[in-house]
């Protein structure tokens, strides 16, 4: 079996799936690197992991969007935490529900930066030092929109599906390097994800969640986790999870 204690680098560790892998990973003995643009969650995350896992955490506050602060952050680690051996790529939203004529130029530009873009700043920065050590696993957090469009969901669900054809090509340019390569792509998981996609209306964002019992964020991360303890020659290339009520992107048995 592989050695359970890689060290792990989780982009958006500060909510939802990404804090989620964070406690199943410290849980379980990983050093970890949490990053997020919120330092104060970053820091009190770090305390209670430390505090109720004894784990060591790296706290790294910096935006994925920003390419020079990811590699300020990365080429400029500690030499104890430098060599990364599992890369989650989790940092990831939806802004928006309009129609493409009725598209808002900046929700497209965060969604395309943040899903697209800072999943790529991210695995640059981190990737060579795994295909230095001919080791390494690359976990992308992707979603049943990458397998899906639905109504209103545009620009989502194309960076999503990028997601999805990226995971794809870093597992064929890396496989000659001994490189693990993970797609995770959920259906309706109940975090920040509604809220932030309604632009703070929680009333909109719980309404989604109404008549059925979603996903959790540790529902998600335990398989993520469970996809890095199989043997050396076993790679899990895409999961795709969905409540045991959701059938496709909107199909939902709801009460």
């Amino acid at each position: 079996m592989k050695n359970r204690k890689e060290i792990v680098l989780i982009t958006g560790a500060t909510s939802g799936i990404g804090l989620a892998c964070a406690n199943v990973f410290a849980e379980h003995g990983h050093p970890l690197i949490i990053t997020g643009r919120r330092a104060d969650r970053l820091n009190s995350i770090s305390t209670k992991l430390v505090r109720e896992y004894s784990v060591k955490v790296l706290t790294l506050n910096f935006d994925v969007r920003d390419n020079r602060a990811v590699q300020k952050a990365i080429y400029n680690l500690p030499e104890e935490w430098s060599e990364i051996g599992i890369l989650i790529n989790n940092a990831g939203l939806a802004v928006g529900l309009n129609s493409i004529q009725d598209g808002e130029i900046d929700d497209w530009e965060r969604m395309i930066d943040t899903n697209i873009k800072g999943l790529l700043y991210v695995t640059r920065a981190v990737l060579p030092g795994m295909i230095n050590r001919n080791a390494g696993h690359i976990i992308n957090i992707g979603s049943i929109a990458g397998k899906e469009v639905y109504p209103f969901g545009n620009v989502y669900c194309a960076t999503k599906h990028a997601v999805d054809a990226l995971t794809k090509g870093i597992r064929i340019d890396t496989v000659k390097h001994n490189i693990k390569v993970t797609q995770v792509a959920p259906g309706a998981v109940k975090t920040e994800f509604s809220v932030i996609r309604f632009k703070g209306d929680e009333e909109k964002a719980d309404n989604v969640y109404k008549g059925y019992e979603p996903l959790h964020p540790e529902d998600i991360a335990e398989v993520t986790y469970f996809s890095t303890t199989l043997p050396s020659h076993v790679n899990i290339n895409d999961m795709v999870i969905m409540p045991t009520a959701q059938a496709s992107a909107t199909i939902l048995n709801k009460e």
